[in-house]
């Protein structure tokens, strides 16, 4: 499996796709992963459920992140979906450094770093790797699940900023 960023024929550029793809709301979520007992996440919002037999999610990472290089030693991680008021949170998490958890309260689920107050946590074992252009895909089995009890609105990210989803009456 070989990994390309060069653009195959008759693709659009990348700032277009970006100005598309900005139309597009998605979740926000913070992929975590322990290291000989410190903490590393990184902020996402390329993830999705992808099976529910067995149960399994989709995360996507960039190819030179430090939390891909440690989920590829480790083989698994934590999605902490966020809600609306974790946008710091998301934030804070996207942003370039060694200790992006410097402040940031956190506790242990699982053997991997679970941040309080989120609407729902997941722990993952990967299951395959799938080069994809600049990122890999993490196919990963679900081996724990737990959504918040009253389920706080979900944190997205849309035309380029950080919101929620307002729900309409049906």
């Amino acid at each position: 499996m070989t990994t390309t960023t060069e653009q195959p024929s008759g693709t659009e550029p990348p700032h277009v796709f970006r100005d598309a793809m900005a139309a597009v709301a998605s979740p926000v979520a913070v992929v975590t992963a322990m290291d000989d007992g410190h903490p590393h996440g990184t902020t996402v919002s390329a993830f999705t459920s992808l099976s529910l037999t067995p149960p399994m999610v989709l995360v996507s990472l960039d190819n030179r992140s430090r939390l891909l290089a440690l989920v590829r030693r480790t083989g698994r991680f934590g999605i902490n979906v966020l809600g609306a008021h974790q946008a710091e949170l998301a934030t804070a998490f996207a942003r370039s450094g060694p200790d992006r958890f410097d402040g940031i309260p956190w506790s242990t689920s699982q053997g991997l770093p679970r941040l309080p107050g989120s609407a729902s946590w997941i722990a993952a074992e990967v299951h395959e790797y799938v080069a994809a252009g600049d990122h890999t895909v993490l196919l990963a089995h679900v081996t724990a699940a737990e959504a918040a009890t009253g389920g706080p609105r979900p944190l997205t990210y849309h035309q380029r900023s950080l919101g929620t989803h307002t729900p309409r009456p049906v």
